[in-house]
């Protein structure tokens, strides 16, 4: 029976394959057709299917239980008993216990008591600006536990003030921890001037100083800026526990100033590394280095354009009607205006060889920088050097005031070369940058070549403007 089926099976093959094999087109189309008409049979199929209104109902009936919903709010309220709240703010000048307290959400009479009696408190929090608060409390508002953070005198630490409550009440305990060093970016646009730009960036005043530091050689910050105008700034942050406590250095920098880009970064001698890296903080004199192009050109001039890092000239190197002795007179130097009290810089490394008071030049610094070459700074209303002193370039030596000829507050500035008064915007104009070493410049281009990443990536972020 099997052998005959079998038989069978294979004349139905062999047939069916002579048949495909003489007629295919025609195969084909039977085959096209039968699945374009599949929708067709299978309407009919559907059809056969019982008519939904014909079919049986039946209803279900089932009593639900309502929650307990006192029970679901007593849970809940368990539950927000064992949660800490947080909240952090700083310090006024205005606080009383009860005051920073409440600003903090606690609510808490036992702690407030010993904020008012504590000594490390009273000392170091109460009537304090600007430190940093943290505070944590449990569901009932009580305080669990306040810091502040503060800078410390000592270059490099942070104070840290802890109340605590503990079994017996609460106790205090004042620490001095190292900072940290984190790195941020950030970037923005010129529509007014350089520090509004950086203030609506969030960029911290110390690093917008050394911005405009950097490039004070190529762009004249008072005249040359441009709506649109952009740049783009890495800085050290320093940190203490994770909250930002001051700006550090600045690490690299991009301006685009009138369609010119400028880009420098810090670079030091890798034997130096470590020091800066346990400084954290920038204006170290110890610390060799300086900033430089992406190229490898230095950025540091023997002297700097200006004694003053922001002012504008009110009377140049030239003849003109003094003031006060109403003839006219050579002017031997340039004056800057600037407000009484405004920081007055070395424009280059030198030796204090006067520092006190001259008839006309009243309170009066001479800084000697070579044999042939010195400066002077003069009308200041305080000197921060004395005699012999050895000063780096860019170090506070005075302030501007006010004194001997003075109409008003301004700094006279001179220039001397080998005794003959000579311009000062001259000289530098004329002012030779410090070349990088050949033995540097491996480690050089790798540090470059972070740099433009770093660059970049701050670039990407959005830019602020001010209106």
């Amino acid at each position: 029976m099997k052998s005959a089926i079998s038989r069978t099976a294979g004349q139905l093959l062999s047939a069916t394959a002579d048949l495909l094999a003489r007629h295919p087109k025609r195969i084909s189309a039977i085959v096209a057709a039968l699945l374009l008409s599949g929708t067709g049979f299978t309407f009919a199929v559907a059809n056969l299917a019982p008519d939904a209104s014909q079919l049986p109902v039946r209803s279900l009936t089932e009593v639900l239980k309502s929650p307990d919903l006192a029970s679901q709010v007593s849970a809940l309220e368990a539950q927000a008993q064992t949660l800490n709240l947080y909240r952090s703010d700083v310090t006024r000048s205005t606080d009383t216990a009860e005051t920073l307290l409440k600003r903090l959400g606690v609510l808490d009479p036992q702690a407030a008591r010993f904020l008012r009696t504590d000594a490390l408190a009273q000392k170091n929090l109460l009537g304090r600006v600007g430190r940093s608060l943290t505070a944590e409390a449990n569901g009932n508002n009580s305080l669990l536990k306040l810091q502040a953070r503060w800078s410390a005198d000592e270059a490099g630490f942070f104070k840290r003030l802890s109340i605590e409550k503990t079994a017996s009440g609460f106790a205090s305990k004042l620490e001095t921890l190292p900072l940290t060093a984190s790195t941020r970016m950030a970037s923005g646009t010129i529509t007014s001037t350089l520090f509004a730009a950086t203030d609506a960036a969030r960029i911290p005043d110390s690093v917008s100083s050394q911005l405009a530091e950097v490039f004070a050689a190529e762009i004249d910050f008072h005249r040359a800026l441009r709506k649109d105008d952009r740049f783009s700034v890495v800085y050290e942050t320093l940190e203490g526990d994770g909250e930002p406590m001051q700006a550090g250095r600045l690490l690299s920098a991009e301006f685009v100033n009138d369609g010119k880009t400028y880009q420098a970064m810090w670079f030091q001698e890798p034997s130096h590394s470590a020091a800066s890296a346990t400084s954290g903080f920038a204006g170290h004199d110890q610390v060799k280095g300086g900033y430089y192009t992406l190229a490898g050109e230095s950025l540091k001039r023997a002297f700097l354009a200006a004694p003053l890092a922001f002012s504008r000239i009110t009377s140049g190197f030239k003849m003109r009607f003094h003031p006060i002795l109403q003839v006219w007179k050579a002017h031997l130097g340039v004056d800057y205006a600037a407000p009484v009290g405004t920081a007055v810089r070395s424009v280059g490394d030198g030796v204090v060889e006067f520092a006190g008071v001259q008839s006309g030049y009243g309170n009066v610094i001479k800084v000697k920088h070579s044999s042939q070459i010195s400066t002077v700074y003069a009308h200041l209303n305080r000197i921060n050097v004395r005699v012999g002193q050895a000063v780096p370039q860019g170090l506070v030596i005075g302030q501007v005031g006010t004194t001997g000829w003075s109409t008003g507050p301004h700094l006279h500035f001179e220039y001397r070369l080998n005794g003959a008064y000579v311009d000062p915007q001259t000289i530098a104009r004329r002012n030779d940058t410090v070349p990088l070493t050949a033995a540097l410049r491996p480690v050089f281009d790798k540090a470059a070549a972070q740099a433009r990443t770093a660059l970049a990536a701050a670039g990407q972020m959005q830019f602020s403007s001010v209106e």
